[in-house]
């Protein structure tokens, strides 16, 4: 089976900013561009860390005194304007992926760091590209057409060597039924959970039977 790889969901042309870049820079690039965070590369093109709107607000930490009045406040956005740098508002180290990962991978990895995007680094480290939770949720807009298609002729045909004509796939927006007969009960459950692994599935409920009962052990 082929399961859809970073390089096919990432954005290729990422908005960045300089690690020098000031914080009016970081709020016009943001506010410019629709986007939500921005990279932080440096002259190499290499991934520095990550600044989104949530780096530009204060910090709650901060807030107890600079939000018990107007005046301060306006105080504190002011300071942060005029001091803050793109380095020193920047989540780092960078989380990054590679191309080639597949979206489960990716999504283990913002799973585990708690992180809404990944960068895309290349061997060499360097950007290109960025992929976030939305990204990834494109798979599940995959044609029910072609994820029939994927499980009959990748998973039945040619993994498990089934007659694929004794199987009928059933898929309406990504959820899949399964209705036929299959050689070995022993089968049953592996097609299911193969079935379930493949990009764009929501559920899978089968209706199978089989010729042989291979469990018993007799």
């Amino acid at each position: 089976m082929r399961h859809r790889e970073v390089r096919e969901l990432m954005t290729r042309e990422v908005i960045s900013v300089p690690p020098d870049a000031t914080f009016k820079d970081i709020v016009r690039t943001l506010i410019e561009h629709e986007v939500s965070a921005v990279p932080v590369i440096d002259s190499s093109g290499h991934p520095l860390g990550v600044i989104s709107e949530r780096d530009m607000l204060p910090k709650p930490s901060d807030q107890g005194e600079y939000f018990r009045s107007l005046p301060r406040r306006e105080a504190w956005g002011q300071d942060k304007a005029e001091a803050s740098r793109a380095e020193e508002l920047m989540s780092a180290p960078a989380v990054c992926a590679k191309p080639d990962w597949t979206v489960a991978e990716a999504a283990r990895l913002m799973e585990a760091q708690g992180v809404k995007r990944l960068l895309v680094v290349d061997e060499k480290d360097m950007l290109v590209g960025i992929v976030s939770r939305r990204d990834l949720l494109t798979i599940f807009l995959r044609k029910d057409d072609g994820i029939s298609h994927e499980i009959t002729g990748d998973i039945l045909d040619r993994t498990l060597q089934q007659d694929p004509t004794a199987v009928t796939v059933e898929v309406k927006d990504g959820r899949v039924e399964l209705h036929g007969t299959v050689k070995l009960k022993s089968l049953i459950p592996v097609i299911e959970r193969l079935c379930r692994t493949v990009d764009g599935v929501t559920s899978v409920a089968q209706h199978l039977g089989y010729a042989i009962d291979d469990t018993t052990g007799a």
